[in-house]
């Protein structure tokens, strides 16, 4: 798995609407998906183009702590280096806050399971079969 690092990268995940382009939901996130072709060889090398690359947006807005926002992140790239996605560019998108009065401390065991929960469902139709 690589990680989207540039803006362009992100630009193209989460610019397309077109067929190649599959969104999905849940209460918290949206999962942006562009398949690479040859038209995206300038952003994505074409010598790792079969791996999948995976980024993260998680805004101020929706998690005000720093340490939120990193226990998000952490959570995202650990589940996708678990079990694998199919290759392609994601982009997943912290899209609603979690609640304060569930969640009092800002990186809780509770927060990462739900969290981690959350996206092995959302993330579940992309993961390579074995």
């Amino acid at each position: 798995m690589q990680h989207l690092l540039h803006k362009s990268q992100f630009d193209a995940v989460l610019g397309t609407r077109s067929v190649l382009s599959k969104t999905a939901r849940s209460e918290h996130f949206f999962v942006h998906r562009l398949q690479i072709t040859e038209a995206h060889a300038s952003l994505f090398p074409a010598a790792i183009a079969a791996e999948a690359f995976v980024g993260v947006m998680s805004a101020k807005r929706f998690a005000k702590r720093a340490v939120t926002r990193n226990l998000i992140k952490r959570q995202i790239y650990a589940v996708t280096a678990e079990f694998p996605l199919i290759p392609a560019a994601y982009a997943v998108r912290l899209k609603a806050p979690f609640a304060k009065e569930q969640f009092k401390s800002a990186s809780s065991d509770a927060l990462k399971r739900v969290v981690r929960s959350e996206l092995l469902t959302l993330l579940a139709p992309f993961m390579q079969s074995e």
